[in-house]
């Protein structure tokens, strides 16, 4: 359903670029959180770091005003992910991940239950590509079906979101404004990694594009990574990636969240 103008706001792009703390220790990353003080608000904590330090730095976070993206891709038998989901509720995080069929999505929203924190649905990872499918048995379907498919599944189970690649932002925000309930209120939020300057390297992600074109395709956030870490000037990196996407958020308005 479209959004009324007065229902549109002006995004602060300075609230919307995620970096990921893929480092081994607790004091690796902090020394980056202090590195990007001032440039960046929101960080991810992945696979690496969790298992090397589990939530050890969350209250750090929070204690310094960071918004924190847990991302765990929480996948087990739904009473598992459940439980997970009501421990992390209790965390103060921003977002988490979910992956797995509507059962076990379904289990995470119930666990998260009242709580402010956002659930996101992963759809395909951006390192895979049509012939990652065949590889996983699923070569009768190609990528931008199965994000479709695994979008309006997260939709349909109450979702908060999904991360998906910037390459499938537009058809899924177009999917979106026809299927969203008109009552809910809420932006259904896309949130993409993959993303890469002009000029950057491409790394292992197939499916990828630049920061303006990732949010005029319909993103609400970016998880940018090693641009900004393998940068001279990390600080002043993200910044200008800041600084690109407030022109596109500008000329692409939003709805309220």
């Amino acid at each position: 359903m479209p959004v009324s103008e007065s229902a549109m706001v002006r995004v602060d792009a300075r609230e919307r670029i995620i970096f990921p703390l893929d480092v081994p220790t607790l004091d690796a990353a902090k020394e980056w959180v202090q590195k990007l003080d001032g440039a960046v608000r929101f960080f991810k904590v992945g696979l690496e770091l969790f298992t090397a330090t589990g939530i050890s730095l969350v209250p750090y976070l929070l204690e310094h005003n960071k918004e924190i993206f847990l991302d765990i891709k929480y996948y087990d038998v739904p009473a598992t992910v459940k439980g997970a989901v009501q421990q992390v509720a209790q965390l103060g995080v921003s977002f988490a991940t979910v992956h797995g069929n509507s059962a076990i999505i379904k289990a995470a929203v119930e666990g998260r239950g009242n709580s402010d924190l956002k659930l996101l649905a992963i759809t395909v990872l951006t390192s895979f590509d049509n012939d990652d499918l065949k590889d996983l048995g699923l070569g009768a379907t190609s990528v931008r079906d199965l994000v479709r498919l695994r979008a309006q599944k997260a939709l349909e189970a109450g979702c908060d979101g999904v991360i998906s690649s910037p390459q499938e932002a537009e058809m899924l925000r177009a999917m979106i404004a026809t299927e969203i309930k008109p009552q809910s209120g809420s932006r259904f939020l896309i949130v993409t990694p993959g993303v890469r300057p002009k000029g950057s390297q491409k790394d292992d992600h197939k499916r990828h594009s630049s920061p303006a074109e990732a949010i005029k395709s319909g993103a609400d956030y970016l998880v940018v990574g090693r641009p900004i870490r393998e940068s001279s000037n990390p600080n002043q990196t993200a910044q200008d990636i800041v600084r690109e996407m407030q022109d596109a958020f500008d000329e692409s308005p939003r709805s309220s969240y």
